[in-house]
């Protein structure tokens, strides 16, 4: 038995487009499931997507969905998305990646605690840190 915290991402209308570009960073598979597959109900685009999925090479899963017309979204910065870890092959491009489009708010770089970190808005006002952890010293 296994539980999992994961990150739920809300968009309008971007979904399908968010989470493929996240697949491209991040890689692994993404399963997408739109409303239509369920019966889309009168004004909503059956189109839009109902529930998506994407599990990394990591073992990191990310999730989200288009929010129907009617529900309420409210862009904002009350949740971040954290990238930790002490792969810089994944971590660095991954920070690269991400930013484009975007705004990046701290360069990726060391920091006074040691480890390299750097933090964005991507494109689709999605907000990021990615901390890479430093090398451990030798004992």
């Amino acid at each position: 038995m296994s539980t999992h915290l994961t990150p739920y991402l809300s968009f309008r209308g971007q979904a399908r487009e968010a989470m493929t570009f996240y697949r491209d960073v991040l890689g692994g598979t993404l399963d997408l499931t739109t409303f239509g597959e369920f019966g889309a109900p009168p004004g909503v685009d059956p189109e839009l997507v109902m529930h998506s999925q994407l599990t990394t090479p990591q073992g990191w899963w990310l999730m989200g969905s288009d929010v129907p017309p009617g529900m309420d979204l409210t862009p904002g910065s009350s949740i971040t998305v954290a990238l930790t870890g002490d792969d810089g092959d994944v971590l660095r491009p991954a920070f690269t990646a991400l930013a484009e489009g975007g705004t990046v708010e701290t360069p990726l770089e060391p920091q006074m605690w040691g480890d390299e970190y750097g933090a964005l808005v991507d494109r689709y006002g999605i907000h990021w840190m990615v901390n890479l952890s430093a090398p451990a010293a030798p004992s």
